[in-house]
Order: C-alpha cells, then sequence, then structure tokens
C-alpha cells in the first residue's frame, strides 16, 4: 500500500541501522527554522534548556571519541619527548657525528620542546581532533629530517627514529594521513640518499628500495592492526546500542538523541511528538505458544512499526513488550493519525507459530511539543500517561496526551458528583 512520504528503513546490517539514526539525528542540528522567534518558549523551558546545554558541556569528557582522542594524544606526546630524548643521548655521547654548530642543534631541539609543551599543554579543556594529532606527526617528521640532515644523512643511526612518526600515525589517524607521510618519508630519504651521494640508476633504486621497505612493511602491519582494533570497537558500539531482537535503538542510545531532539525543538520552537507503542498481548501469547512465538511478536510488531514510521523518524525498544518513537517535526494531529495507521496496521498483521496464525494489537500513547505539553522534556512522561489511559479505557487504541487529560477531567468531575451525591443522600436519611 502506497503511503505519502514513508518509506522502509534498511535493516539489513547494524551498522546500516545506526547509521540511519545517527544521521536524522544529525539533521536536527541542520534544519533552519522558519520562525527563530523566542516567543514560544516558556521561562521553565529556557531555564531547562540552558541547564542541559551546560550539562552537555560538563559530560564531553564523557564522549566516548574525545576519550579515545585525548588518550591518543597523550601517548603521541610521551612518544615525542621519547624522541627527543633520544636525539639528545646522541649528541652528548662522545664520538658521535653532528655537522651543525652546537647552537643551532640545541635551539631546534629547544624549539620543537616548546611546540610540544605548547601544542598539548594549552588549552587543556578544548576538544581534541585528529587533525591536531596529524600535525604533531608531519612536525615530527620536520624535526627528524632535520636531525638526520646534520648527523650523517641516511647513514645516521638515527634513520630508524622514521619509525616513530611511521607507527603513531598508523595508529592514531587513518590510512590516507599514514599513506601520505610514508610517501613524504620515502621523498626525505631519497633526497637525503642524494646528498650522501647515492646515483638513482636502476641497481641504486633498487638497493634504496630495500632498505626502505621496512618503513613500508611496518606502516602496513600497524594499519592493518589499528583497523581491527577499531572495527572491533565500532561492532561492539553497534552491539550496545541496539536491541539484539530487533535492530532497533535501545533504551541506552535512545535518551541521547532524545535530549538532542528536545533541545533542538525548543530552540527552533519546532514540533516533537513522542509516541509510547505497547503490544496488548504479548503475555497471552507467551503462555499460550511459548516465548519463541512471544519473541517472534516483538520482531513482527518492530518491523510494522518501521513500515509505518518515516527514515527520519527514532524508533526504539524501550523495554519488554513496549516501544517508543521520535517523531521530530510533527503536529498532534499528524501524530494522531500516524498512530492511528500504526495500530491499524499492527492490527492487520499476523505471523505463522507452529502452523498457528497469531495477531495481536497495539495501545499507543501519543504527547506533542508544543501543542500539549509545554516542557519538551517532559513529553516521555506524559506518553506514558496517555499509554496508560489506553490501556484503563480498553486498549487497541491511540490516546493523544490532551484526550488522556480531558478524560481524567471527566473521571474527577463524575467521581466528585457521584460523591457529593451521596453525601447529599446519607444527609437526607439522617435529618428523617
Amino acid at each position: 500500500m502506497f503511503r505519502p512520504d514513508y518509506t522502509d528503513k534498511n535493516t539489513d546490517t547494524v551498522k546500516c541501522h545506526l547509521a540511519s539514526y545517527i544521521g536524522s539525528s544529525n539533521q536536527f542540528i541542520s534544519v533552519k527554522a522558519e520562525n527563530d522567534g523566542k516567543g514560544g518558549k516558556s521561562r521553565n523551558d529556557k531555564q531547562e534548556f540552558q541547564m542541559r546545554s551546560q550539562d552537555r558541556e560538563q559530560s564531553k569528557d564523557l564522549n566516548i571519541d574525545q576519550i579515545e582522542l585525548k588518550g591518543f594524544s597523550r601517548s603521541l606526546t610521551e612518544i615525542e619527548f621519547l624522541l627527543l630524548i633520544l636525539v639528545i643521548l646522541y649528541i652528548v655521547v662522545p664520538g658521535t657525528t653532528v655537522t651543525a654548530e652546537p647552537f643551532w642543534m640545541t635551539l631546534s631541539m629547544l624549539a620543537y620542546a616548546v611546540f610540544v609543551l605548547g601544542f598539548n599543554y594549552v588549552n587543556l579543556d578544548t576538544p581534541q581532533y585528529a587533525w591536531k594529532l596529524a600535525i604533531e606527526t608531519w612536525v615530527m617528521i620536520i624535526f627528524i629530517t632535520w636531525i638526520l640532515w646534520n648527523t650523517g644523512t641516511i647513514h645516521s643511526p638515527l634513520l630508524n627514529l622514521y619509525l616513530l612518526v611511521v607507527i603513531s600515525s598508523a595508529i592514531t589517524l587513518d590510512k590516507i594521513t599514514t599513506t601520505l607521510e610514508i610517501i613524504l618519508i620515502f621523498a626525505v630519504y631519497v633526497f637525503l640518499g642524494a646528498k650522501s651521494g647515492i646515483e638513482y640508476d636502476m641497481a641504486g633504486f633498487s638497493e634504496t628500495m630495500v632498505y626502505f621497505s621496512p618503513f613500508v612493511l611496518v606502516a602496513y602491519i600497524t594499519t592493518m592492526l589499528a583497523s581491527d582494533v577499531h572495527y572491533g570497537k565500532m561492532m561492539f558500539k553497534a552491539l550496545s546500542e541496539t536491541d539484539e531482537m530487533t535492530d532497533l535503538l535501545n533504551k541506552r542510545s535512545f535518551i541521547p538523541m532524545f535530549n538532542k531532539a528536545a533541545e533542538v525543538a525548543m530552540k527552533y520552537n519546532q514540533p516533537l511528538s513522542v509516541m509510547m507503542i505497547d503490544a496488548d498481548n504479548l503475555k497471552e501469547v507467551n503462555d499460550k505458544f511459548g516465548h519463541k512465538a512471544g519473541d517472534k511478536l516483538i520482531v513482527t510488531i518492530a518491523g510494522t512499526i518501521e513500515d509505518c514510521l518515516r527514515t527520519s523518524d527514532i524508533i526504539c525498544r524501550y523495554g519488554g513488550d513496549e516501544f517508543v518513537a521520535l517523531l521530530p517535526q510533527l503536529q498532534a494531529t499528524r501524530a494522531k493519525e500516524t498512530g492511528e495507521r500504526l495500530r491499524s496496521a499492527v492490527e492487520n498483521t499476523s505471523f505463522d507459530a507452529d502452523g498457528k496464525k497469531i495477531k495481536s494489537t497495539v495501545s499507543i500513547g501519543i504527547a506533542t511539543y508544543p501543542d500539549e505539553v509545554g516542557n519538551v522534556f517532559e513529553l516521555l512522561e506524559k506518553a506514558d500517561e496517555a499509554l496508560y489511559e489506553c490501556k484503563r479505557t480498553g486498549r487497541n487504541r491511540v490516546t493523544s496526551y490532551s484526550s488522556a487529560q480531558v478524560a481524567s477531567s471527566v473521571e474527577h468531575v463524575s467521581s466528585a458528583k457521584l460523591y457529593e451525591v451521596k453525601q447529599g443522600g446519607s444527609r437526607k436519611t439522617d435529618k428523617t
């Protein structure tokens, strides 16, 4: 059946699944609001937005990528100091070849030490980036080349210091950067060889390649090992952020995305809807057909939710038989229509378990900012209240938070009137 503006999601692999959600989340930040005014924000919303922004700034150090990059930066700094110490030891040892004046050698080492200290220990609280690590490795190449130029060129015992650059780049940077640095080191090696009097005919070039091949081999092996470690880390991250049964996001990874979407909705005064979805008969299916059938029911509902929602919507298995969908830029009326379409699709979907046809229904609670909820960060709570009203009034239905509030108010008024009637009846009885 054709559904305008709705497409199926690709869930072939965990990696593709996560990428679609992360891409959708990043789109929230780049959305330009038509109305960027602040009139739609309440004072409490502004205060909470500021508090959450401060919390986000304070929690930067907890970002996994930042932790990794800062760890790489510390290791690279230690390697740079090790490089400096090795050069100093070589120079102070009697009998070594040093063609430059001691003043220039001392000045170059002092300049390199100042660079390392300034680059790594000034503004420690700033985020770490891969390009900073790349700059440090390029500077290492320049410093080593200067040292080799003044200590015997390619015949210098310090030639293998280039391996520090190769290993550091292979572990901390990408393959392209490492390849470019290997090419640069090779060009410098050829240049230093020419300065030493090597003639680059066929025999001379072959000899150069033989002597340089260990650098290439170390770079290749280190890069492959680093790539395997990175792949394992990404797979572990993907598994920790997705539900194993449905390949949807889990609660742990959904909450940060919800907070990001809430902040964007508040900042640009855009609508944001949350849909809480609960399977009505999972317990009955488990009891009657077994837990395998119950698991299949969960997977079937998850697939139906993906089919009915947009690719920009964020879907999460919140726990057990409960799902949450985050619907950016969707007003209350459209969210209710989407919920009805989803409820109908689940009701008309079935699956076979041991030759028996099993069907299910869902109850859906919806809350929308700012149409129904003034505080965007309360959307999950209010959607849960709407879901509770669904369960209380009969299941297999869609209830918005505003409808739940009206129902609650009517029930309260009815209870109050009934109480007054009972109290009046009692007084009348007493009088008689």
